[in-house]
């Protein structure tokens, strides 16, 4: 199975911006699509960001055009930049990978704190 390695989160304020990275155990091009979720309190886990290995990438509504995910293969590192952050972004953010074989992962998650 994939393991996941996430880093980045942190406490910002309104307007400030973060960077997520997840890095995984394989090769980058052994994975279909790695994406980003949120699960805030009290709330369902959300799709985030997703890319694709053939570079097509996706966003919620609530993220476009704040958000950015894009990827390093040398590093087999997947990325998520976060500007204008607001203080409904507050979450935890977990990575997902997809493999084109194997079991789907998860990272551990990573806080993200955005005060007003």
């Amino acid at each position: 199975q994939v393991q996941l390695a996430e880093s980045g989160g942190g406490l910002v304020q309104a307007g400030g911006s973060l960077r997520l990275s997840c890095t995984a155990s394989i090769s980058i091009f052994s994975i279909d699509v790695m994406g980003w979720y949120r699960q805030a309190p009290g709330k369902q886990r959300e799709l985030v960001a997703a890319r694709h290995n053939g570079g097509a990438t996706s966003y919620a509504d609530s993220v476009r055009g704040r958000f950015t995910v894009s990827r390093d293969n040398a590093k087999n590192t997947v990325y998520l930049q976060m500007n204008s952050l607001k203080p409904e972004d507050t979450a935890v953010y977990y990575c997902k990978a997809n493999p084109y074989r194997g079991l789907t992962s998860w990272g551990q998650g990573t806080q993200v704190t955005v005060s007003s």
